[in-house]
């Protein structure tokens, strides 16, 4: 026979069970959402989408480069459409998700290739981009890279 403080218990673990799963699948969705997103800004680079990469950053949007140069939003959209540089195609390794609230951090690895004036460059580095939710919509307010030494 059942008791109830049995099924009182049982009904507890369900739910708890119930609710550890519906938070993992919240985080898996958040995750693939900002992934998606990070990899569509991550093309509109390559592509000099202006609207796109503008779209993705916050009005807010600040960078901190690998040299320590800063730069606002506008700094930034004019550095990445400049007819004098031209990003190949690039990956990210080491890409990893964290989640914060309304804040996430995107770290990763990328080697990027491409020619500036007309000379080949390369750089190597770790980054840091600050995700906020504004709203409804996720957008980067923060990017800082971390040169990696050849």
């Amino acid at each position: 026979m059942v008791t109830f403080r049995t099924a009182s218990l049982s009904l507890v673990l369900l739910l708890a069970s119930a609710l550890g799963f519906a938070k993992d699948s919240a985080t898996s969705a958040l995750h693939a959402t900002l992934k998606a997103q990070a990899d569509a800004w991550d093309a509109a680079i390559v592509k000099k989408d202006r609207q796109a990469i503008a779209g993705n950053m916050s009005e807010t949007f600040f960078q901190i480069g690998s040299d320590g140069e800063t730069a606002d939003k506008a700094q930034f959209l004019q550095n990445l459409t400049s007819p004098d540089l031209v990003i190949e195609p690039y990956t990210v390794e080491d890409f990893k998700i964290r989640v914060y609230g309304n804040t996430a951090l995107l770290n990763g690895r990328t080697d990027m290739h491409g020619t500036y004036q007309g000379k080949p460059f390369r750089s190597h580095y770790r980054y840091t981009d600050t995700y906020v939710k504004e709203g409804a919509v996720w957008r980067v307010v923060n990017v800082q890279t971390t040169r990696i030494a050849p």
